[in-house]
This record gives structure tokens, sequence and C-alpha cells, in this order.
């Protein structure tokens, strides 16, 4: 029989005291546990520390493909999961990695991700089929240049898992809306260095067209108020994003 291959677990952090020891915890199956943290002011670090299997590395954040990468640097092993600290990995789900890891059979698994908004479930709003990498072979896996809305591209054959993996995003409306001004200051940087300048449609038509396209196109009234909520807060987030495409532009002018 194959020796299960090692495998490195991997997250970047910045104030996640509340989540890092649970985190940790689930991730009983890693043989070693890497941390990049942007320089949290909580506990997050002393407590990621007091465990005998995590390293923490402190990086200043960049954006995220950057700080991703650099965290893949650091993993001593070829097979790495990266799950965020807002994802459960369930007793099934990390049940099915380590079976896996005694003979893959791809180079990257992608998981279904079950998305919980304020303590919901949302089964449509768009969200109904997202699937993410998070077992794969560091060396044939790398994320992109994106600042933000990475992704990890693969030079191989990938395969879905077959346990899910819930995605507790956002836990109360000011962390959703404060992620989402987040995003889009790294998106406008984006645009910016493409020369993409914004226009009268991009302030007016597409924050029309992500609301209805979230809301009723892709079944959001189906989730009730929270799926009212979120197309409204998606669409005010591609609002703020050409905003501050354009305070980029006044600051050069």
């Amino acid at each position: 029989m194959k020796n299960t291959a090692k495998i490195s677990a991997i997250a970047i952090t910045l104030n996640e005291a509340h989540n890092i020891e649970a985190y940790i915890d689930s991730l009983w199956f890693a043989d070693e546990i890497i941390i990049v943290d942007s320089y949290s002011t909580d506990e997050t670090v002393s407590l990621a520390e007091k465990h005998e299997k995590v390293t923490v590395y402190q990086r200043k954040f960049d954006n995220f493909s950057a700080q991703k990468n650099f965290a893949i640097s650091k993993a001593k092993n070829d097979w790495v999961t990266f799950f965020d600290l807002d994802e459960e990995v369930t007793p099934k789900l990390a049940d099915e990695i380590v079976e896996l890891a005694k003979n893959p059979k791809a180079i990257a698994y992608y998981v279904k991700r079950d998305f919980y908004f304020m303590g919901k479930r949302i089964k449509y709003s768009g969200l109904q089929n997202d699937y993410i990498v998070r077992f794969f072979n560091k060396n044939h896996c790398q994320y992109n240049a994106n600042l933000v809305h990475e992704t990890l591209e693969t030079d191989g054959k990938t395969e879905n898992l077959k346990n899910s993996l819930p995605h507790h995003t956002y836990k109360s409306f000011d962390d959703y809306t404060a992620k989402m001004h987040k995003y889009s200051a790294l998106q406008a940087k984006m645009l910016y260095k493409k020369g993409k300048k914004p226009t009268y449609y991009h302030f007016l038509f597409r924050p029309y067209y992500r609301f209805w396209n979230q809301f009723i196109f892709r079944l959001g009234i189906l989730d009730g108020k929270e799926g009212f909520i979120l197309a409204y807060v998606s669409a005010f987030s591609v609002f703020k994003r050409y905003i501050n495409l354009w305070l980029l532009y006044r600051k050069i002018a």
C-alpha cells in the first residue's frame, strides 16, 4: 500500500483570534500548519504559536495572490490545503482528504462551498455553484496575479471532492460591507493598472445590472431578505469600485 502523502495546511490571517484555534483543531490531519499573518493587532499570532505543528510568518499585506503564493513557498510538503478561517473543515471533508492523500489521481481538488450569510444558508443568489480548489499539489499550482478574487491556476488534471465546505463568510452586515469596501478598493487598483477609466456607464448601469442580475436572474429573491441584502450590497460594491477608480485618477490629475 502506498504511504499517505504528507500535507501542509496553509492560511493567511488578520485579526482572527476568534477563529484561529478552531481552525487549527480542524486540521488534525496536517503534518504542518503554516500561518502567514498580516500583523494582527489581536491575539491571533500568540494563540497560533501555542500549537506545536504551527509556524507563523508575518508579512505586510500587499494583495491576496502575493500573500497566498508566499504561504505556499513556505510549505515543506508537496500536497497543500488552503482553507480560509471562515470555512468549516468538517470531519467528513478531512477524512476524504486523508483518503485521497494515499493515492492522488489529480493535481488539484475542488470543493463545493455552502455559503452562509448572517447564520442563514444561501441556496441561490448565484452562489449555489461555488467550487474552489482547496487541496492541491504545489508543484503544479499557483495563484494568479489578481489583487482580489484570486484564483489558483492549475496545469494538470483536477477533480471534485464529494463533501462540501460550509463557508460562514459574513456573520454580520457590518462585517460584510467592510469586506466589500476592501475588495472594491483592490479591484479599482487592478482596473487602474489596466488603464481602465470610469464613465457614466460604470456608475449608472453596472450597479443596476449587478443588482437585478443577482436578485432576479440568479434567483436571489428565493433567499428572502438575505438575498435582497446580498444583491444590494453587491451592487453598491460595484458602484464603490468605480468611485475608487475615479479617485485614483483624481490623485494624479
